[in-house]
């Protein structure tokens, strides 16, 4: 649901007169909310499990979405924002350890892309349904209600399942100590190439941020109804569907650093002709670029377990939740100022010079540490 909010913007700045600068806070906060209790998430379900904290996720989200129904005033919006912020705090990393452990030296990059996706179809479903139903004349807020109805059933029916299973309910902290007796601490084996993961999913994450947030507004200045350039935002997460699998098996293939750097020269160049072409041909591209603007996640991520010891690794993954969050909150806000001062083509050439500036950090992980055989059922 949480995609439901890039095309929640243009409708609240069309009602309450926002700038870019405004739309870009307001999303912010959200993803401030999320930065500030991801590494929190990670550090609890060491010592909890991830049930509970996946269903008071849940919970939180669902109450965000309801109290949007009742705001009228920026600074409830804000409040709300910031608690379904909090609530996606405790989804990512939880899950993606989840996956991570699990599959570990045997198709880790193709099941995560696959669990990326899975969430990226959700996405194109809330997006879809919500465009659909302001545009036949439904309220915004009454939308909002309804999702936030969804996520609080979808909290119970996750505890349900998962009580049921008897999964997500054990500890995951094994031992405070490495098996030579060294004390175990955070557990990155690896600090340098830790760091610049960090740093390469920090530029990655602001330009998927700021591109996401102010598609539509782009999309309408090319004389495009703003019912009809919020379905912009749609198209480029149907390319994310698919490029999140498509880039999972990629990394596999080539290893991380090639593919990383063929995604991001790819997205460079898909952000710069979606903004030179006329509307129709931008439909078009969208999904493509939506392929590779947000595949990166699959080959980037698949990396963390082979930084991280293994029993850190849902720290690990909540430290790179944090950073990609903490990006999110300053992208948005960047090229929101200069979308506002100098317009929002400067806004995009910057976001295709950053894209690029994401490649050399990644050529610091060391190459045994980011290619891994492919599993023989999916070759």
């Amino acid at each position: 649901m949480s995609a439901t909010l890039y095309v929640i913007m243009p409708i609240l700045a069309q009602t309450f007169g926002l700038s870019f600068v405004q739309i870009g806070i307001l999303r912010s906060v959200n993803n401030g909310a999320m930065a500030l209790f991801e590494m929190l998430s990670g550090v609890l379900a060491e010592r909890v499990g991830e049930r509970n904290l996946l269903v008071f996720g849940l919970i939180c989200a669902g109450l965000g979405y309801v109290g949007l129904v009742a705001a009228d005033i920026i600074w409830v919006i804000a409040i709300c924002l910031f608690v379904i912020g909090l609530g996606g705090a405790f989804q990512h990393a939880l899950c993606s350890s989840i996956v991570s452990k699990t599959f570990e030296d045997n198709g880790c990059r193709s099941a995560l892309g696959f669990y990326n996706s899975s969430g990226d179809l959700g996405k194109l479903a809330f997006t879809v349904l919500f465009s659909l139903a302001t545009a036949v004349g439904i309220s915004w807020q009454g939308v909002s209600g309804a999702m936030g109805g969804v996520a609080l059933t979808g909290a119970v029916a996750v505890f349900l399942t998962l009580l049921t299973l008897s999964a997500g309910s054990q500890k995951l902290l094994v031992s405070d100590c490495k098996e030579d007796g060294s004390a175990l601490g955070w557990g990155i084996e690896n600090k340098v190439g830790f760091m610049a993961l960090c740093l390469a999913v920090f530029l990655d994450t602001a330009i998927q941020a700021g591109f996401l947030t102010f598609l539509a507004f782009f999309i309408a200045a090319k004389d495009v109804s703003l019912s009809v350039a919020t379905l912009a935002v749609t198209l480029t997460l149907v390319g994310g569907v698919l490029g999140k699998v498509a880039c999972g098996f990629l990394a596999e293939r080539m290893g991380t650093r090639l593919a990383f750097t063929l995604v991001q020269c790819l997205s460079a160049i898909g952000i710069l002709a979606v903004f030179a072409s006329g509307k129709f041909l931008a439909f078009v591209l969208l999904p493509i670029l939506g392929a590779f603007l947000q595949g990166s996640t699959s080959v980037t991520y698949g990396v963390v377990s082979h930084l991280v010891h293994r029993d850190r690794v849902s720290r690990g993954f909540a430290a790179i939740y944090t950073v990609s969050s903490l990006s999110a909150l300053v992208g948005p806000i960047s090229f929101g100022f200069l979308g506002d001062y100098y317009g929002i083509d400067i806004a995009m050439y910057t976001m295709a010079t950053v894209s690029l500036l994401a490649i050399p950090p990644i050529f610091l992980l060391k190459p045994k540490q980011v290619r891994i055989k492919l599993p023989q059922f999916l070759k």
